[in-house]
């Protein structure tokens, strides 16, 4: 199952009065892991960012200039996201700013049906509490050390982490090897691979083991009962 999680910088609040999207960052999961797959844009807004964005996210217009629009980057926008849900933080705003910038280039919006907002899912667990991204890393224990400027990539990292813990995760840490798999292991070459261990590993000298011979003649009396007894195998 492919998830995306998104996350937006913008030259301020109000996408009504004219802003729009500075810095754009999706991260990819396959079956609530992270695959290392992203996507990554700064943007040229083609205005200026208010005051108040600009001390949030750092990006000047100066910088931004000779960046792309948001058209030159729609199609690969949209191809990325193709048919996954979509996990944003406080969903109406980043949708808001992406669908008004979508319009301007003729295209399909994005269908809101097919968002996870993890805000909505942190109220649920955490009623009456702090639900922002920085609160929940606090709570889930997730390093926001250099986060002093705001980063639509880097939050969105930051939320992957958060919204897998939400749903019960942790699955970031568990990144199996699917052909390493216990139905791909050959039972047979298991036993003797262990066998090799056993002999090829260096006994150590017994001190002060002391033998009690009737319990030893019943051990191997018991472990011929056994069928398939692992005692056979490594038998010396």
């Amino acid at each position: 199952m492919r998830e995306i999680v998104l996350d937006t910088e913008t030259t301020g609040l109000d996408v009504n009065n004219g802003d729009r999207i500075v810095e754009i960052g999706i991260v990819e999961l396959d079956n609530h892991v992270q695959t290392g797959t992203c996507f990554h844009y700064y943007l040229n807004p083609e205005r200026d960012s208010d005051s108040q964005a600009l001390q949030i996210h750092g990006l000047t217009t100066e910088f931004l200039k000779d960046k792309p629009k948001f058209i030159d980057i729609a199609d690969q926008f949209i191809d990325f996201v193709s048919d996954s849900k979509i996990i944003i933080h406080n969903a109406p705003f980043d949708l808001g700013f992406i669908n008004s910038e979508l319009r301007k280039c003729e295209k399909k919006e994005l269908d809101e049906n097919s968002v996870i907002d993890s805000l909505l899912l942190a109220k649920k667990y955490f009623l009456g509490q702090s639900v922002s991204l920085d609160s929940l890393c606090r709570r889930f224990d997730i390093d926001i050390s250099d986060r002093a400027i705001h980063g639509a990539l880097k939050d969105a990292k930051l939320l992957a982490h958060v919204y897998l813990e939400l749903i019960g995760g942790k699955q970031t840490k568990l990144e199996f090897d699917v052909e390493s798999t216990t139905s791909d292991f050959n039972y047979e070459t298991l036993h003797a691979n262990i066998n090799d261990l056993y002999k090829k590993k260096r006994k150590r000298p017994f001190n002060n083991t002391f033998l009690n011979i009737s319990d030893n003649e019943l051990h191997k009396k018991t472990i011929k009962k056994i069928s398939n007894s692992i005692w056979e195998k490594l038998k010396c």
